[in-house]
Formats: structure tokens, C-alpha cells, sequence
């Protein structure tokens, strides 16, 4: 319990910093898109969503909270889940990403992550990172991962050795509880928890590029308190964003036309 009071406290420290500094705040701060939906889709609500991610028409999903930890291959169209991996309960999944025919999993205080086959999600290796697991996604060539703080962290995909890290900042401020991630387009997408916006970033300097405003798609106010917003998933091929959170009851497709 004093952990989690912990975690709440810092994230609404978090929260009152970045509405300090923020968008809005002066003529020369980066821009806030509102997004428009173009699809709405079935989302399971009891899923604790980590990690997102679309690969070949199928999204992937890692799913938190120990005991209920689990690996998902889940049909957009209706929800339903095609492929289902439970985790021990020691375990509290986190961030998820597809590289060169294998699924790779965080898991959050472990200090433990695990690759599967993406076809059968048959387990293929443990390895190990200091610190904690929060996002996960990768460029191509490095894994990156988020650990609730301000930083990214670039991993080996061969064999998770540290290649290197970065500060995310927006107006010379660090920008904490970085949490699930995506790549898209050169940019680094990261939800940041207990915030109702996407953080766009720039991996090779990690200056914010941008902020996309969640908050209407799902109101606070109508939802449990700890039905965060968390999941961003990128359909590459037909240029398709798709965003969710913990316990939503849908799964959004989003445009970019409108700015704040």
C-alpha cells in the first residue's frame, strides 16, 4: 500500500508540473492535437492494459496485476481474444513489443522480462534489467523502454545489453512516469501515467515534439480511478493509430487534424 500511495503522489506531482509547464502556458510552447475518431472498437474490460501493439491484422496486448497477468492475441474487429498466455503470479506484466518473430514482455518490479514465439507465444527466453519495466517498443534496429521515470533506455534486441539512454524533456523540465510506448513515423509515443495525454518525442534528442489530448474519449469522471489511460498500438502499413486504456471498454482508431 505505501508503494502504490507512493506512486500516486508522484504522479500527481507529475501531473502539477507538466500543467505548469505545459501546453498552453506561453506563445512558444509545442502544440497539442485533439484527436478525432475514426473507429471505435470492443476492448475486454477486464484488461489491465500494459502493453499494446498491431502486427499482421492482430493486436497484441500485455495485461497487469499479479495473478491476472497475461500475453494476448486479440481481433480488432470484435474483441475477441484468438491466443492466451497466463503469467505465474509473481509476476506483474508490463510493457510488449513484436521484433524479428518474437514477442518480447516486460514485467514491472521483477526485473525479469520474457520472449515468446509470436506464433505459438511458446517461451523462449528470460533476461534480466535493472530497475523497473514500464513501456516497451522498438525503431528497427533498438528496443526502447520506459521505467516510470523521465528516461528511455535503448536496449540490444540480440541480447538486451544498455546501448545507451535519454532525458525526456519539454521546455528544459524532465518529463516522469513515462510509460507505455510506441514508435511512430521516427517519433516515440509514450502514455504518461495518470495523465490523459501522449507525449510525442524525439529519440535522438529526447525534446517533446508534441501532446495529443486523450481526455474526451473516455472521461475521468465516467470511469474507475485506476482506469488510466495506457496502450498505444501503430497499424504501419495502413498508416492507423489505435489508442486504449486500462479496463476500457473499447479500443479507439484516431486522427490527427486538430490542433489546440
Amino acid at each position: 500500500m505505501m508503494l502504490q500511495t507512493q506512486r500516486l503522489l508522484c504522479a500527481a506531482l507529475c501531473s502539477l508540473l507538466l500543467g505548469a509547464c505545459g501546453p498552453g502556458a506561453t506563445a512558444n510552447d509545442v502544440e497539442t492535437w485533439i484527436p478525432e475518431v475514426v473507429a471505435r472498437y470492443p476492448h475486454d474490460t477486464n484488461a489491465f492494459t500494459q502493453g499494446l501493439i498491431f502486427h499482421d491484422g492482430f493486436l497484441y496486448e500485455s495485461t497487469g496485476r499479479r495473478g491476472q497477468s497475461s500475453l494476448r492475441k486479440v481481433e480488432l474487429e470484435t474483441g475477441r481474444v484468438q491466443q492466451f498466455r497466463p503469467l505465474s503470479a509473481q509476476f506483474f506484466a508490463e510493457g510488449l513489443a513484436a521484433h524479428d518473430g518474437r514477442l518480447i514482455q516486460l514485467t514491472w518490479q521483477s526485473g525479469v522480462g520474457f520472449v515468446y514465439g509470436l506464433e505459438d507465444f511458446n517461451p523462449e527466453q528470460r533476461f534480466r534489467y535493472e530497475g523497473e519495466g514500464w513501456g516497451l517498443t522498438h525503431d528497427g534496429e533498438r528496443l526502447i523502454m520506459s521505467d516510470g521515470t523521465a528516461n528511455l533506455r535503448f536496449l540490444d534486441p540480440a541480447d538486451f545489453s544498455l546501448l545507451g539512454s535519454i532525458e525526456v524533456t519539454v521546455e528544459g523540465q524532465p518529463v516522469a512516469n513515462l510509460n507505455e510506448l510506441e514508435f511512430i513515423d521516427g517519433e516515440v509515443w509514450a502514455n504518461i501515467w495518470y495523465d490523459e495525454r501522449i507525449v510525442r518525442i524525439d529519440p535522438g534528442t529526447g525534446a517533446v515534439l508534441g501532446w495529443i489530448d486523450l481526455s474526451a474519449l473516455y472521461p475521468a469522471a465516467a470511469r474507475p480511478a485506476d482506469a488510466v489511460v495506457n496502450g498505444i498500438a501503430y497499424d504501419a502499413a495502413a498508416d492507423r493509430i489505435f489508442v486504449t486504456g486500462k479496463l476500457w471498454p473499447a479500443i479507439f482508431e484516431i486522427g490527427l487534424d486538430q490542433r489546440r
